[in-house]
């Protein structure tokens, strides 16, 4: 497939700046893969589609503040540094990306902070953007990772076009995230409420999870034509043996299996059995889904709806179906329905 199939002109004020005031009240499509048949529901009555022993599978990973201010040695300019992955912890180094990348060169320093405690080395260039830091801090690792804490913020995506608010903090996280090591949220997950979750439980519905830490192969734009030439950067992720045995028993117990979110998804199918059954997995992945696929392990999913050309929608027309994911995007932005990390949600379903 070609990655203009996937362009489309999404109108700015579709782009959902907030989340809805309660998690499970987004509006969700839903789409019917045999039938072609598309729902209009709120996102609370996704349980009505599952019944007892049906398996969802979260991520459970949790973001961390990732992006920070800094300013540069001499000049003071003020330099954005956005936190990709910790290299090595004993080192402190780290893979980032910095904003304006021109004026940050091999050797430069940048001082965090109003007393400067935290200052950065520039070691080396890894893409046009992309950097490796080593930090200077006095004080233990802990310390070093509490003051990151300290003077990070919560790594909203840019196409929201606003600054950062207080309620991101607990909005750009999922009620169930445990595993620090996130530079973005899962956010197919954002829609579950502890009183959805509860109503899940009550209904005998099994929730589990994997961990995939979101990194720069989620959002990095696609820039080849011909999609079969792109490369994922890899991503961290981990899958128990307790998952794999609920996941499994609801394979052979031909239950239905819901991944939540792409991220789920693609932590599910890079650990694929040659019996189609799923494998434990600790590891990293570049796992890249795009029409034709065919899908091993989920025969749900819940996603929301992604910015044009992105990795995250590809996915979605795999599993959907391209031309049905393109006819429900038209439906979509005919009725409203709010798009991107803070937007409603789509249920996809045999």
């Amino acid at each position: 497939m070609k990655l203009s199939q996937f362009g489309y002109k999404l109108p700015e004020e579709l782009i959902a700046q907030h989340p809805v005031e309660n998690r499970d009240e987004s509006r969700l499509m839903v789409l019917h893969k045999k039938t072609g048949e598309i729902e209009h529901k709120m996102f609370k009555d996704v349980i009505d589609y599952f019944d007892e022993k049906d398996v969802f599978v979260m991520n459970d990973t949790k973001v961390f503040p990732a992006r920070l201010y800094g300013n540069k040695e001499k000049t003071g300019a003020r330099i954005e540094v956005f936190l990709l992955r910790e290299l090595n912890p004993t080192t402190k180094l780290w893979d980032v990306l910095v904003d304006p990348a021109r004026k940050i060169r091999i050797g430069n320093k940048l001082y965090f902070g109003e007393d400067e405690s935290l200052v950065a080395e520039v070691i080396d260039n890894t893409t046009s953007r992309g950097r490796t830091l080593r930090f200077l801090y006095d004080g233990t690792y802990e310390e070093f990772r509490k003051k990151l804490r300290e003077l990070g913020e919560t790594p909203l995506p840019k196409e929201l076009g606003r600054e950062v608010e207080p309620e991101d903090e607990e909005r750009y996280q999922t009620i169930y995230a445990s595993n620090e090591g996130a530079v973005a949220a899962p956010v197919a997950g954002l829609h579950f409420s502890k009183h959805l979750l509860k109503r899940m439980e009550i209904k005998g519905i099994d929730v589990t999870s994997v961990t995939m830490h979101i990194g720069l192969g989620t959002f990095s734009p696609v820039e080849v034509e011909d999609l079969s030439k792109h490369k994922m950067d890899s991503e961290q992720a981990f899958i128990s043996q307790e998952t794999c045995n609920i996941v499994n028993k609801a394979i052979d117990e031909k239950r239905n299996i819901c991944a939540v979110g792409t991220t789920t998804m693609r932590s599910l199918e890079s650990a694929v059995s040659s019996d189609g059954h799923l494998n434990t997995f600790d590891g990293w992945t570049n796992k890249f889904i795009f029409p034709e696929y065919e899908f091993s392990i989920a025969n749900a999913m819940i996603t929301n709806f992604h910015n044009p050309k992105s990795t995250l929608m590809m996915q979605a027309a795999a599993f959907a179906g391209y031309d049905f994911l393109k006819k429900a995007y038209d439906v979509a932005m005919k009725e409203k329905y709010r798009f991107s990390t803070y937007g409603d949600a789509m249920l996809i379903i045999d």
